[in-house]
């Protein structure tokens, strides 16, 4: 039985237990330090809070160590480790081949940060003993298939979420402006500022573009195919994005995976336990940050499009076109042809590309049909595209959604003539409990009547619990004369009977340290970045794929006095930055 894990990111404990709630078989986090995140270190009393709830599904908790290590930090870095692990922890996801020689008892993950892209470096991190492998971003199928079939370890891939321009671990480029290191988890994004680009003569390509910029990555209509491939976890990106995004994302991810399980339960099963039910509500990706979305290279094809550069940030989902505007001395009136099907709301965030290029915008304080209020409207200008990149009432059904978990139990009933009534209650991973009431009372008159009301008092939800009685035995025997707020009292008390159980845990693949760690620094005059997207491709000059004029001379992107050159290595069909 193959078990498929969707795997979340949490900031803090407060997002990583929405995640949970939302249907995520795991999460990642960062502790006190050596994360690849800084700003979203968390302690060890916090992440020791997470694994309690995790607890409750059979759910895991991955703490993040996928920074480099200087001189000195083992020492700081290995207790940290180890007492996360007493924190209950189920796994952690290192970088330094260092960490799997110290013995903490926990599954071992290769960080996409160790830049594995083919089968050669994913047989060494598992013959160093890694239990898992997290592929780089920018993999084909093909590579990705070629990699499962190589490993008998776990593998992980990205899903959704933001593109890093260059392959993971090999980014320079923030160090070198700003001495802040990515590969420190202080990364300055380089890659989403603006750049001019000139060829050798000074020519201007591009003017004031965020060049670099890579739309982010959405591979939901790709699950099966990844599963195919051998994929076991799917992970979505963004330890820094606020709870309303994973909350959003979690539930329309963990609802793909729960359609693929449910057509083949002979071979498929999820990572941990329990049900999310979100009510009313429908998560809904393009509602929820992002700059546009690509499959990049899932293919093996290179198509252009990859890039973010008009707009680097959240621009949101297209509503219309503006007719006329309006502006007084207090507020604008802006009047729009909004696309068949849209309907905007009080409080709406609208943004449009400016005139200087980036993205602007306003909010709608007061929309009346296609009519929008707004105190401020920016550089908007008639003609021009708007996008809504916040959805009030969108925000709203998520943030009032009644989103529950719930571990299925099936209950049985057995009654004796002695008044003894038992309640048999066992749990999808396998908890049974027995629980015995005395019950001093009348024998009800008209059984057909109790049995009914026993059914639906005990088939209901206590905790985190969704029960369903099956069956009451013998069949046919007197019942008890009991009320619905005894039975109800006696639901309450079956579920802290099954809550005083751990709830079981799905077997993790674990590994002893293997050979010793072989994986030497690169050496020699090294680029600020290498990677498989490509500025000539995406301009339409490839003289390879797209037949242009042969042309591989450098580029040059400029930034604030700044000047970096673009390489293109077209036997590897790879771009540096130097």
């Amino acid at each position: 039985m193959r078990e498929l894990e969707l795997l979340a990111p949490a900031r803090n404990a407060d997002i990583g237990i929405a995640a949970i709630d939302c249907g995520a078989d795991a999460v990642y986090i960062g502790g006190p330090a050596f994360g690849a995140r800084k700003d979203a270190g968390n302690s060890l009393e916090e992440i020791a809070r997470l694994c309690s709830h995790a607890r409750k599904y059979g759910a895991r908790v991955f703490i993040t160590a996928n920074t480099t290590l200087r001189a000195g930090e083992e020492a700081i870095l290995r207790p940290m480790l180890e007492e996360a692990c007493s924190a209950g922890i189920d796994a952690v996801i290192m970088r330094d081949p260092r960490i799997l020689q110290w013995g903490l008892g926990v599954p071992m993950h290769a960080s996409t940060q160790c830049a594995i892209r083919d089968a050669d470096a994913a047989r060494r991190y598992e013959d160093m003993g890694c239990s898992r492998i997290i592929l780089e971003r920018e993999l084909s199928l093909e590579q990705i298939r070629k990699i499962c079939e190589a490993v008998s370890c776990e593998v992980e891939a990205f899903v959704h979420g933001a593109l890093c321009v260059c392959y993971s671990g090999e980014c320079r480029l923030s160090e070198f402006i700003d001495g802040r290191s990515a590969d420190r988890g202080e990364c300055i994004q380089a890659c989403r500022s603006r750049y001019d680009l000139t060829d050798a003569s000074g020519r201007i390509l591009l003017k004031d573009k965020a060049i670099l910029s890579l739309k982010d990555l959405d591979l939901h209509e790709r699950l099966g195919d990844l599963i195919q491939a051998g994929v076991s976890s799917f992970k979505i990106e963004g330890r820094l994005k606020p709870e309303s995004y994973v909350r959003n994302l979690c539930l329309y991810y963990n609802g793909l995976l729960d359609c693929i399980v449910a057509k083949d339960t002979q071979q498929l099963q999820r990572a941990s336990f329990g049900k999310t039910d979100s009510g009313s509500f429908r998560p809904d990706p393009l509602k929820t940050f992002n700059r546009g979305y690509t499959q990049l290279f899932l293919d093996g094809k290179r198509q252009r499009g990859w890039s973010s550069m008009d707009a680097p940030k959240h621009l949101g989902e297209p509503v219309g076109t503006v007719e006329s505007i309006k502006r007084g001395p207090v507020s604008t009136r802006i009047k729009l042809k909004l696309i068949g099907g849209i309907v905007l709301h009080n409080g709406d965030g609208l943004g449009f590309i400016s005139p200087k290029g980036g993205v602007d915008g306003f909010r709608a304080d007061v929309c009346e049909g296609s009519s929008v209020l707004c105190r401020d409207a920016g550089t908007v200008r008639e003609g021009m595209q708007v996008f809504r990149n916040i959805d009030s009432s969108f925000e709203k059904a998520l943030e009032g959604a009644n989103i529950r978990r719930e571990i299925a139990v099936r209950l049985s009933v057995e009654v004796s003539r002695r008044g003894k009534l038992e309640i048999v209650a066992r749990s999808e991973d396998g908890r049974e409990v027995r629980s015995t009431f005395h019950s001093d009372v009348d024998t009800a008159e008209n059984r057909e009547r109790q049995e009914a009301l026993m059914r639906g008092q005990l088939s209901k939800r206590a905790l985190h619990y969704k029960f369903e009685l099956e069956e009451i035995q013998p069949a046919g025997c007197p019942l008890p004369l009991l009320s619905a707020a005894t039975l109800n009292s006696m639901r309450r008390l079956v579920a802290e009977d099954l809550d005083s159980l751990p709830c079981h845990k799905r077997a993790m693949l674990t590994r002893m340290p293997g050979v010793s760690p072989s994986c030497p620094a690169p050496t020699g005059n090294l680029p600020l970045m290498r990677s498989k997207y490509c500025i000539r491709f995406e301009l339409g000059l490839c003289p390879v794929h797209q037949k242009a004029a042969r042309d591989n001379s450098d580029l040059f992107l400029l930034n604030n006095g700044r000047k970096f050159t673009a390489h293109f290595d077209c036997a590897h069909c790879e771009m540096t930055i130097s």
